[in-house]
């Protein structure tokens, strides 16, 4: 299939920390299943959520509160009823939820659902932050909550395209960038909650160097507004798609909840893969320095 239509939802969490855990997933949920149906509505084929979507971005602070916010994958309630709508709607879904594994073991994961409903796989965040914020208190305590992802660096084999996966703070990262490359990604998603101030000017620059740099599509995905109690910073949005030439297909706005459509072209991958032969002049030979091995 040459042209994929790539839909990717922003949105708003607006439900006070505060509430029970109950009562952001409720929220989050029933707001992203309305979304999701708008973006296949508009001829959405693959759709990208923003990380851990059905709830506030909660690493702002330290409390064993949230960890009742994580599920098993693929048995939990929330991929079970998201391969649900992917079946009925004919979609394939990338699914960013917590994961938890045993008793006690919790990962920033994304679920990867085709378009006939199957499960396919998942990603966990690999690279996790500690980084204090602006105001007192609140930072990006994701170590607190997540072990780093320990599956390695999968490409689902979806119904429309080969898809890769990097969560937010990955995308500073370029080596598991390249491995997704390597692995045959046409386009990867980067499901992220990233706050004015703190890396907005990256925002623009590393994804679109990325998908140059190894020729394929990347859907960048962040999440709007500003979350109470907390007030850390504004969440500003702007998702978009972004080919392999480093221009922008389509972006979101600023500060509303949104549905992005962009469409993938199979064709200029292999163009530009073509013309730019970044993987065929590689010396992985030299880079073993990288890993120290």
């Amino acid at each position: 299939m040459s042209n994929v239509s790539i839909g990717l939802i922003q949105a708003k969490h607006e439900v006070h920390g505060d509430e029970p855990i109950e009562v952001h997933k409720q929220a989050a949920i029933e707001k992203h299943l309305r979304l999701v149906r708008e973006a296949a509505s508009k001829g959405a084929q693959i759709i990208g959520l923003q990380e851990i979507f059905y709830g506030p971005y909660f690493c702002t602070e330290q409390k064993t509160k949230w960890y009742d916010a994580a599920e098993e994958i693929p048995n939990g309630p929330t991929t079970q009823l998201f391969q649900e709508l992917a079946r009925e709607l004919g979609i394939v879904i990338i699914l960013p939820i917590y994961e938890k594994e045993g008793i006690a073991s919790y990962y920033n994961t994304a679920a990867v659902i085709d378009a006939d409903g199957s499960y396919l796989g998942k990603y966990r965040k690999h690279h996790i932050p500690q980084v204090a914020a602006g105001n007192e208190g609140c930072g990006f305590w994701e170590k607190y909550y997540f072990k780093p992802g320990n599956m390695g660096y999968p490409v689902f084999d979806t119904a429309f395209a080969k898809v890769g996966v990097y969560i937010c703070y990955d995308r500073h990262f370029p080596e598991g960038a390249r491995v997704l490359g390597l692995g045959g990604a046409e386009i990867v998603f980067n499901p992220s909650a990233t706050v004015a101030g703190t890396s907005e000017y990256l925002w623009k620059l590393e994804q679109p160097g990325h998908a140059v740099a190894n020729g394929y599509y990347v859907a960048a995905i962040n999440r709007v507004g500003v979350e109470a109690p907390w007030n850390m910073g504004e969440f500003y949005g702007q998702s978009y798609l972004v080919n392999p030439r480093g221009s922008i297909v389509a972006i979101g706005s600023r500060d509303q909840d949104e549905v992005i459509l962009g469409s993938m072209d199979s064709k200029l991958i292999r163009e530009v893969r073509d013309i730019w032969q970044f993987y065929r002049d590689r010396r992985p030979e030299t880079y073993k320095q990288l890993t120290g091995l």
